[in-house]
């Protein structure tokens, strides 16, 4: 289906591997629930890689873009808690974009997410975004794809410096794409597919794509259900 509201925060990292059992089980326990509590945060997921690299894909969708830049979110990043910082200091390789959702439709929910980070020079933005525009609608039709979307990062929103980076080097993803649906191999060809379309527009630098797989879902009312 279509994501939750309009805006989203996306994170992809790699961890270290003695690490990594404390990583899961804190964003499952602590950091996730935090997020989804603030008010504005609809849901969050966290995905794991089957081809592409970082390992792990984070993805928070919101209400919309002020709620990323609001209060109740900045207070958290500027005041993390001790579990958080000895598990962010873990990771590796991360890349986090604070985006507009600019187009998102689909039938529901995939397991299995395809995640495409790339650039495309100003004079070509409103080009590229028609075509994309009307790719994703036909991949959203593709048997087997649940949801397909374009989020537009705003570099402003995302570089932001706050106590949770401070000293970590983190990269800034610009265009992003998403391709939701049941099973690898369904959103695997799918993927293929736009990657070939995209091999023809004129983009800035490379397309990092990445197949991952569902492995912790939290949204507001089954965190709202479990606390009540």
């Amino acid at each position: 289906m279509s994501l939750l509201g309009k805006a989203v925060v996306a994170i992809w990292n790699d961890i270290l591997p003695e690490g990594r059992d404390n990583f899961i089980e804190w964003h499952n326990r602590e950091h996730i629930p935090e997020r989804v509590s603030i008010p504005g945060f609809m849901r969050g997921r966290r995905y794991i890689a089957k081809q592409g690299s970082p390992e792990y894909f984070t993805l928070y969708e919101a209400a919309d873009a002020q709620v990323l830049v609001d209060q109740p979110y900045l207070e958290r990043l500027n005041n993390p808690t001790p579990w958080t910082r000895r598990s962010t200091a873990d990771f590796r390789n991360t890349t986090r974009g604070v985006c507009n959702t600019d187009y998102s439709h689909g039938c529901g929910d995939g397991g299995f997410i395809a995640t495409f980070r790339f650039d495309v020079a100003d004079n070509d933005k409103a080009t590229i975004r028609s075509m994309l525009t009307d790719a994703l609608y036909k991949t959203g039709k593709l048997n087997g794809i649940s949801g397909a979307h374009l989020c537009i990062a705003d570099s402003g929103a995302s570089s932001l410096e706050t106590a949770e980076r401070k000293g970590r080097q983190v990269g800034v993803p610009n265009w992003i794409i998403m391709i939701e649906g049941g099973s690898a191999s369904s959103v695997s060809d799918a993927a293929d597919d736009l990657a070939r379309k995209l091999s023809s527009a004129d983009l800035v630098g490379p397309v990092e794509v990445g197949l991952y797989r569902l492995e912790f879902a939290l949204g507001e009312n089954a965190l709202q259900q479990s606390a009540a």
